[in-house]
């Protein structure tokens, strides 16, 4: 007999909104459900968090979905996987098991997954075996050029640990940097005990690009689409469920009456995100093939998609290096009319001149007028009629703080310097950048670990 697992997707990023996860908890006829906070800057961010304070470095967000959905969840037994632990998930589990107790929650198994770290002295030892670590976007050969620089190191890790909780009977999974369809990838190969060999590996990659599609939530619904002019209410919109089948077809859909739009297009749109071979999206689960798949149409709000395939997962799994890379500082003043062009031409060439007097030393100086150039750059048309205002960023990126202060202070000098009636923004104060060394590392030297917490 035909089995089905229903599955949503209640966050996409750290600050997603709140209700839509509510509202699927609620009303979704779903199993599963799973929160994705992390984007591959983050970890190095929850790093440092973690550095300051050793019982932060997760993602707060999962903590106020905690209150809001786990009642539910645990009432209707849906199950809640996330990558919320960031760079610290056994003390964000703790604060899961915290509120699980205020809230007179009984029965709350809680799934800590880590491993996906690794530590500075872990790399250097690796290094020294000879391992190569070369960074996959500028070619460049030694880590140890960036080694004293290194904030954090973070391996993009798959379903297995997941996978794992469940069989031990986990109500919630707490993990730090699996990937992102892992949330959705570990659930399916649970209930319908696929393995990783034959004959499961086109099972897998169908299970692969469902979570590749619903990963971003709302996104897929009406969120950054070509279709807005046929979203509706996306000030309530909703978020997105896999009804999957174990023959590895799944329709893509969400709660009847909920905002946005979902249709073929959108769901088309996010299958292609952040995708740079079709033929070959590798993930820590399986290698992907969307060539080979159908999306078509089946109903209201219904996306049916058929024909996944793919191949065995990959020996190496992606590491991000996160870096200290400089300083970024900025600041915006606003140009008034009448002649806001002209005004604004000359408030630039007050600013270059200013920096070259002060002997401004950026690696990066860029000076766009909001509204005109700031996406477009030097491709931009030039509009024919005076704005009546024009606000004028100027960031820089520095190698110290030092250069990126004279920013602000240059900026902050267009009150004076500038044409009558100038405003200026309040400069904001520098901040570090945090850079990344894209590289791959072998799967059997990153060993992970599970811990259940009740």
């Amino acid at each position: 007999m035909e089995k089905v697992l229903k599955v949503g997707s209640g966050s996409a990023y750290w600050g997603d909104m709140f209700e839509p996860a509510v509202e699927l908890c609620e009303k979704g006829d779903i199993s599963y459900i799973g929160f994705d906070h992390l984007a591959e800057l983050t970890m190095a961010l929850l790093s440092r968090m973690k550095q300051r304070d050793p019982k932060r470095g997760y993602i707060p967000d999962m903590i106020d979905l905690t209150r809001l959905c786990l009642p539910t969840c645990m009432k209707r037994g849906i199950k809640v996987i996330t990558n919320g632990g960031g760079a610290n998930p056994e003390a964000g589990a703790e604060e899961v098991l915290k509120v699980a107790k205020e809230l007179g929650l009984k029965g709350v198994k809680v799934g800590v997954v880590t491993g996906d770290e690794v530590p500075l002295e872990k790399l250097d030892e690796l290094m020294a075996q000879g391992i190569k670590f070369p960074n996959r976007d500028t070619g460049a050969q030694d880590l140890g050029e960036i080694r004293n620089r290194i904030v954090a190191a973070h391996v993009y890790i798959g379903s297995d640990r997941i996978i794992e909780a469940l069989k031990q009977g986990a109500n919630v999974v707490v993990a730090g940097r699996i990937s992102d369809n892992a949330l959705y990838v570990a659930p399916l190969m649970y209930e319908f005990g696929w393995d990783f060999k034959e004959p499961y590996w086109n099972l897998i990659n169908a299970a692969v690009t469902a979570g590749h599609i619903i990963e971003c939530s709302a996104v897929c619904c009406g969120l950054l689409t070509n279709e807005w002019r046929k979203a509706v209410d996306l000030w309530r919109v909703g978020f997105p469920i896999v009804e999957f089948h174990d023959n590895g077809e799944f329709v893509v859909t969400k709660i009847p009456g909920t905002g946005g739009v979902l249709n073929e297009w959108t769901i088309k749109e996010h299958l292609v995100y952040e995708v740079h071979d079709p033929s070959n999206y590798f993930m820590p689960d399986g290698i992907a093939d969307f060539t080979t798949l159908k999306v078509e149409e089946a109903g209201k709000e219904r996306v049916k998609v058929t024909g996944c395939s793919g191949k065995p997962r990959p020996e190496n799994l992606k590491l991000c290096v996160g870096y200290e890379d400089g300083w970024i500082a900025e600041g915006t003043f606003f140009v008034p009319g009448p002649d806001t062009l002209e005004k604004a031409r000359w408030c630039e060439q007050i600013i270059r001149e200013r920096l070259k007097v002060v002997n401004l030393q950026a690696d990066e100086l860029h000076i766009g007028y909001l509204g005109i150039n700031t996406l477009y750059g030097e491709t931009a048309k030039w509009p024919k009629e005076d704005p009546m205002e024009i606000p004028i960023r100027v960031s820089a990126k520095t190698r110290t703080r030092e250069e990126a202060d004279k920013i602000r202070r240059e900026v902050t000098h267009m009150w004076t310097c500038g044409p009558v009636g100038m405003e200026v923004g309040v400069p904001s104060n520098p901040r570090r950048v945090i850079n990344l060394w894209h590289t791959l590392i072998p799967r059997n030297k990153v060993p992970t670990k599970l811990e259940i917490l009740e």
